[in-house]
């Protein structure tokens, strides 16, 4: 809906990661230079960690855009709590590797001719294990072991571990002392600072085509940053909302009394715009839009504020959704007039 309003190519703040959006920030920066150093070892298990929402996989997608796949092949694994065997052979299914009904020696054996065939063939392959965290030990030792293999003295696979901070205190078990080994490379990705954040924000506003309109006051881009705590997926979601609110109420101007609103909103919903960044409270300004009446000495609220409380909350809700529909039939109607008056143009000509 915004994106016709605001005259955007596209959705600017779209959840799911999209290289074309990577924005080097100050960290992401220094991610990528871990990252490119590991590549360049050729060799081992590179680490990045990040909490939910960081852009992990986003910096990762964006190193590979960068490769020549005549001298890479990448593959992707998103885990869940595999076991040894299977993640073996969701390792198989994701470079398209036969393994129906086959043994774990054979799916090793062809493992390991899979991976000499590309090395023959000038070829390196990477594997990128994104929710690393959710393997269990004995599957990560199986990962180590197929860094085991060797062609002409040179490993010919190497693994990108993408994961939530907890993995770092998996990767520092005893059991795991011969993988630790084997990691070259490892960063953690925090979230973006305040100045970060504003130029996030613009970054993917211009890649769909912004060219100020709907301006954002620099008290509006605080005022999201002490939201969202600079955690990118937490900003594209209230981003997203302040485009949707903005487009209903046709503002050309988003400031931090809209930013409040939406957030307030928001958590109202239970969709959190704050967050905790690397296991400490982000600093968040919390702004009550409908405080509630002072309570009472005897410590107990009355039955009828909160339900005045409730039912405001409600009526507001009601009329959030109606303006979204009314607002979505004029588009409609807007597109169909506009596509009815294109056909009789079309039927006047050939006329």
């Amino acid at each position: 809906m915004y994106v016709s309003f605001y005259k955007f190519s596209g959705r600017p703040f779209q959840l799911s990661p999209d290289p074309r959006f990577f924005y080097g920030s100050r960290n992401h920066q220094k991610a990528m230079a871990y990252l490119q150093y590991g590549l360049n070892q050729g060799e081992g298990f590179i680490v990045i960690t990040g909490d939910i929402g960081a852009g992990k996989t986003t910096l990762v997608g964006h190193l590979l855009e960068q490769l020549d796949p005549t001298k890479y092949l990448a593959a992707k694994l998103v885990t869940t709590q595999l076991q040894a065997d299977d993640t073996l052979r969701m390792v198989a299914s994701a470079f398209g590797i036969p393994m129906e009904g086959i043994d774990k020696a054979t799916l090793l054996r062809r493992l390991e001719a899979f991976l000499l065939d590309n090395q023959r063939r000038g070829r390196r392959v990477l594997l990128l294990i994104d929710e690393v965290q959710n393997l269990p030990p004995n599957s990560l030792e199986e990962l180590r072991m197929l860094s085991n293999f060797q062609v002409e003295k040179m490993p010919p696979i190497q693994f990108f571990l993408l994961g939530q901070p907890q993995f770092q205190q998996t990767l520092a078990s005893d059991d795991l002392v011969q993988l630790r080994q084997r990691v070259i490379a490892t960063y953690h990705l925090g979230p973006l600072n305040e100045e970060d954040t504003k130029a996030y924000i613009e970054h993917r506003l211009r890649l769909v085509g912004w060219h100020g309109d709907p301006e954002f006051t620099e008290a509006a881009f605080a005022r999201i940053f002490q939201s969202t705590g600079g955690v990118p997926r937490q900003i594209n979601t209230l981003c997203s909302r302040l485009l949707l609110y903005g487009t209903l109420e046709e503002l050309h101007r988003i400031d931090e009394r809209i930013v409040d609103e939406v957030s307030q909103e928001m958590l109202r919903e239970g969709m959190r715009t704050s967050t905790d960044v690397g296991g400490q409270p982000a600093q968040v300004r919390t702004v009550v839009a409908n405080p509630p009446p002072q309570q009472p000495a005897n410590g107990a609220h009355s039955e009828v504020d909160l339900l005045d409380q409730r039912v405001a909350a409600l009526e507001k809700s009601v009329r959030v959704h109606g303006r979204t529909i009314k607002r979505a039939i004029e588009l409609a109607a807007s597109y169909l007039d506009g596509s009815n008056a294109g056909s009789l143009a079309a039927k006047g000509g050939e006329q």
